[in-house]
């Protein structure tokens, strides 16, 4: 296997793990929301406030899932295949 290829690998299994990491998180902050805070009400801004960071962290989990290659290629632009 290249490094290309198992940098690819890696970078996707990074990004699978970030996003199964986060996805509890939100779902918990979610329901927290919807328990003390509601969902008109401004308590849910404070909730919010604490779900950003693992939004965050989940987006950033999806783009290394769909752009493993382009950020692999980007990493090891000067080894060739």
């Amino acid at each position: 296997m290249k490094t290309k290829q198992l940098a690819n690998v890696l970078i996707k299994i990074l990004g699978l793990s970030v996003i199964v990491q986060g996805v509890p998180i939100i779902l918990s902050g979610l329901l927290s929301m919807l328990q003390f805070g509601g969902v008109g009400s401004g308590g849910a801004y404070n909730y919010f406030l604490h779900l950003l960071p693992t939004l965050i962290m989940v987006a950033i989990g999806i783009y290394l899932l769909v752009k493993s290659r382009d950020v692999a290629t980007f990493l090891f632009k000067d080894e060739d295949e």
